[in-house]
């Protein structure tokens, strides 16, 4: 067995979900939760099939980020891995709905932080064994760092 470190590429302005599924029906249900979950999201979804053909199956409305999605897939190349990027939305907007999708098993994550992905190659094929989700915390904030998360979370209308 082998470790891979497998860098995924973000376009600018979008967030990543990452996440293991069990069913080629996958992209078509996920792709129903998202369009329901936030209407005006654009997205890019890309999912590897592990058997049969074991293709990437790719949906969503934004071709651009279909295309990035699809790339990242095959970058990692884990079967029943999926890549969802969505812009004009924040995963808090649809997490729960792709969550609660019944083909999927796991989230890895949900970022706009820089991800790799930890990736096990064996003679079968790759398995993602994790996500590096970010950078390291460089300390423990502060008054003025309280304040300012507040008036974040108030500035983009998740907090009154």
């Amino acid at each position: 067995m082998e470790f891979k470190v497998v860098k995924i590429e973000t376009p600018e302005g979008c967030n990543v979900i990452l996440g293991q599924s069990h069913f080629i029906k996958t992209v078509e249900d996920l792709y129903e939760i998202i369009v329901g979950a936030v209407p005006g999201a654009k997205f890019g979804l890309a999912f590897s099939e592990s058997s049969g053909p074991c293709l990437v199956r790719v949906e969503g409305n934004d071709n651009d980020l279909k295309e990035a999605a699809a790339r990242n897939t095959m970058a990692v190349s884990a079967g029943h891995f999926f890549v969802l990027i969505i812009k004009d939305a924040y995963p808090i907007n649809l997490l729960n709905a792709v969550k609660m999708c019944q083909e999927v098993c796991t989230i890895y994550c949900a970022s706009a932080n820089p991800i790799q992905v930890i990736v096990a190659e064996t003679d079968q094929g790759r398995g993602v064994m994790g996500v590096v989700d970010g950078l390291p915390p460089r300390g423990v904030e502060g008054d003025r760092d309280v304040v300012d998360r507040k008036e974040f979370l108030r500035k983009i209308g998740y907090k009154r």
